[in-house]
């Protein structure tokens, strides 16, 4: 599994949604599911995915699919 659909699958888990409405344009403020519980299981499931542990500054600014990947690749996570 490569790493944009491993975070589809973080997403997709933390959320409980579908992994075809996981898309770059998918925001904190633009999804009912994404509750501050649901924020935290995320980063839980990108951390355990991912083998890192993000920055509270990441956790904070973590608000949208496309801000997941750049933080991951922030660091050193590839995508291609």
């Amino acid at each position: 599994m490569n790493n944009e659909a491993k975070l589809i699958t973080c997403f997709s888990s933390a959320l409980g949604i579908d992994k075809e409405l996981i898309h770059d344009d998918l925001t904190y403020n633009t999804m009912a599911n994404w509750s501050s519980v649901s924020h935290m299981s995320l980063i839980t499931e990108i951390e355990e995915q991912f083998q890192i542990m993000l920055e509270p500054e990441d956790i904070i600014n973590l608000s949208s699919f496309k801000k997941g990947r750049e933080i991951l690749m922030k660091n050193g996570i590839s995508f291609g």
